[in-house]
């Protein structure tokens, strides 16, 4: 009896949590007010240098993603004063559930929902509710040099970044932050999964560009700049990245 109880409360809160979603992803689309985006800092690998950094963070950290954003809408003509606004969430204390990566579609929609009931018991911002949350995971770049895959869900608006536990990385930390971000809004990637190289031509920031390499700045989606046919660097900040027409089109920015 019991059980079923637990279950059925288990349910109503996945259907709130479901059918807030799906109003906010409404907000996200139309584009006629600002998208606000809580970030949710936590210490991905326990460390004492992920702990102080996380200590030390500050909404001015992700000014850059907000001017990105401005700046990028701007180009393609939106009317919308600040289309995306960073706020600061406490940290977090708990670690979000480990995403399925080469798992089967039952189990990717399982950890979906475990993800967005993990992330509403573990919400304790107390400004204006947010439309989109992510989830940011800090690591020390000195025991963890490589870092596992990102993800950002368009169902449920929810990120989960991992970033590096380090000032001089706040630049590159922005770039994944916004990449998922754009998840979020529906965007999808453009690179291949294997190699990480963007994909010719939605996935470069300037596919007419003669020569066409080294390119100087990335497609957001792609995520990375292609400098040759065979090698492509990791922006070192938000102003080395742009915004791509397919993927404009995608977040609904072009018709």
């Amino acid at each position: 009896m019991w059980r079923k109880l637990r279950i059925l409360a288990l349910l109503f809160i996945l259907a709130t949590v479901a059918q807030g979603a799906w109003i906010a992803r409404g907000r996200t689309t139309e584009w006629n007010n600002t998208v606000r985006v809580t970030l949710y800092p936590i210490n991905g690998d326990h460390s004492a240098a992920a702990g102080d950094y996380v200590g030390q963070l500050d909404a001015s950290r992700f000014e850059p993603v907000e001017a990105f954003f401005k700046r990028e809408a701007a180009g393609y003509g939106m009317t919308v004063a600040k289309p995306v606004e960073v706020s600061l969430a406490p940290a977090v204390a708990a670690q979000p559930p480990r995403p399925p990566f080469g798992g089967s579609k039952v189990e990717v929609i399982l950890w979906s929902l475990r993800l967005r009931y993990w992330a509403w018991r573990h919400d304790d911002y107390r400004g204006p509710k947010p439309d989109v949350r992510i989830f940011v995971s800090y690591f020390d770049p000195a025991t963890s040099p490589r870092l596992a895959h990102s993800t950002g869900l368009q169902k449920g608006l929810i990120g989960v970044v991992n970033a590096f536990a380090r000032t001089d990385m706040d630049g590159s930390n922005n770039v994944v932050i916004a990449h998922e971000l754009m998840h979020a809004l529906g965007a999808t990637d453009r690179y291949e999964p294997g190699t990480n190289r963007p994909i010719y031509p939605d996935g470069f920031a300037d596919p007419d560009a003669v020569p066409l390499y080294p390119q100087s700045r990335a497609e957001i989606m792609a995520g990375r700049i292609p400098v040759s046919e065979a090698a492509a660097e990791i922006p070192a900040g938000m102003n080395e990245v742009t915004i791509g027409t397919k993927t404009a089109r995608e977040i609904n920015w072009l018709k």
